[in-house]
């Protein structure tokens, strides 16, 4: 379990940073620079970014599950977390899918404005989560996702999609070059 103290400053500053990393990014993109194929991944640019924002959505389930689970015997987070690695293949598939419609639906202009509703929404929970809250915590699906832990608290789980987004920065390829 995380025993630090949680820096609230630094992770909302950490998420500003990210916001207007993501607006700069879809401001500068032409549909050319969204179109094209990213590094490492079979995503285009624009899935991608949808991708990144997604990350800070989920973050707002994770806080859910979590508050749930790290009100009981951790043993009961352990075998969900092993039901969910069990089921890594359909994940994996969803997870690349999603990105390849939802852009269909969103559109760069409607993906940066939920950007700014999940992150206005994450900073609202961050101010009001008590000290005891952010310790809790409960075992995650290590096979879903490189940043997940075994055991995450909420601490955690707030600073997980900034990771996220800043791995994934890495494999755009807008104006041709790695952003």
């Amino acid at each position: 379990m995380n025993e630090t103290a949680m820096d609230r400053q630094a992770v909302s500053a950490e998420y500003e940073h990210a916001r207007h990393t993501f607006h700069d990014l879809l401001d500068a993109a032409t549909k050319t620079d969204l179109a094209r194929p990213t590094r490492g991944t079979r995503w285009t640019n624009e899935q991608l970014l949808w991708h990144m924002l997604f990350g800070y959505m989920v973050v707002r389930v994770l806080l859910v599950l979590a508050r749930v689970f790290g009100r009981l015997p951790r043993s009961t987070s352990r075998v969900f977390a092993r039901a969910l690695n069990a089921a890594t293949v359909p994940f994996h598939w969803v997870n690349y899918v999603g990105p390849c419609g939802a852009v269909k639906v969103f559109g760069p202009r409607r993906t940066g404005a939920a950007f700014d509703r999940v992150i206005d929404s994450l900073h609202r929970r961050l101010a009001v989560e008590s000290d005891a809250d952010l310790a809790r915590g409960m075992h995650y699906p290590v096979r879903w996702d490189p940043f997940f832990q075994d055991f995450m608290t909420l601490a955690d789980i707030y600073r997980y999609p900034t990771q996220h987004f800043d791995f994934h920065r890495r494999q755009l390829t807008l104006n041709g070059e790695l952003s």
